[in-house]
């Protein structure tokens, strides 16, 4: 007589299938965008996800979560207020996510950013701008990979991915300081993979370009998202799904030979 499999069992031979089953991420940035459709993902390959989120994005990450732990038999995602350019705040998140997954995390994302929707000439910027886009882009960046790389799990397994931008590339006028700011992470997160040698702990950028977000729209004319548009030989704008595919790709035991690279995906996109 055939053994009979229970609904229970069916469910966890299905989770320990998943190629992130049991493993802890951080996703900053994760409430709404790139950041919240990288969070969405890790959590269906399996992973326990951290949403982490600015002080004005508290119910759109509260929804994120709920949406999430509606999946999954128990809780498996918690959302963490924490301002990406404090070190304490970095250190509290961090310390959030293993106490309340009771390990060390294996995961971190950062997918926090700021753009300036004014896209001013250099002449033009402000220095306050200048500041703040560097406050969150490249401090916000250093401070999250400096806390994951004392604290991401050793011996495999271990990913930090930053996310960045194809602007780097592209030195599209208007985003001087935006480009600037994601050059910086580019650069140190090179030189972070050579410095992790020997703990099974890799470090790349995922570089995105135009992809149909509010950060993306906000400022800019429907003639100028038109142009991008056209731009691309794919005929369209990115969506957060075109990048979040890539980051799990990164994040899974299949990405464990990509080391210490930038990753631009933007559709063959061309400025």
């Amino acid at each position: 007589m055939a053994a009979q499999t229970t609904t229970s069992d069916a469910e966890h031979c299905s989770s320990s299938s998943l190629p992130l089953n049991g493993r802890v991420a951080i996703v900053t940035g994760g409430s709404r965008g790139i950041g919240r459709a990288i969070a969405a993902h890790l959590h269906s390959l399996g992973a326990k996800v951290v949403v982490n989120y600015a002080s004005s994005n508290s119910a759109q990450a509260d929804q994120l979560v709920s949406e999430l732990n509606q999946t999954t038999p128990k809780s498996q995602a918690i959302a963490v207020r924490a301002d990406v350019s404090d070190p304490d705040q970095v250190k509290q998140l961090f310390d959030k996510a293993e106490q309340e997954f009771g390990t060390q995390l294996d995961i971190v994302v950062n997918s926090a950013g700021v753009l300036d929707p004014k896209y001013p000439s250099v002449a033009n910027t402000a220095v306050e701008d200048w500041d703040n886009t560097f406050n969150v882009n490249t401090r916000g960046a250093f401070l999250v990979s400096r806390e994951a790389a004392n604290r991401v799990k050793r011996g495999g397994g271990g990913r930090i991915i930053m996310i960045t931008s194809s602007v780097v590339g592209g030195l599209m006028p208007g985003y001087a300081a935006y480009a600037a700011s994601k050059a910086a992470v580019e650069t140190m997160v090179k030189i972070l993979a050579k410095e992790l040698k020997g703990t099974g702990i890799t470090a790349n950028c995922v570089a995105p370009g135009p992809v149909a977000t509010e950060l993306f729209f906000a400022g800019k004319s429907e003639e100028t998202v038109k142009r991008l548009e056209d731009a691309c030989p794919l005929g369209r704008l990115g969506e957060p799904k075109d990048v979040s595919g890539i980051v799990g790709f990164l994040a899974a035991d299949a990405g464990e030979w990509v080391n210490g690279q930038v990753i631009r995906i933007n559709g063959g996109f061309c400025i």
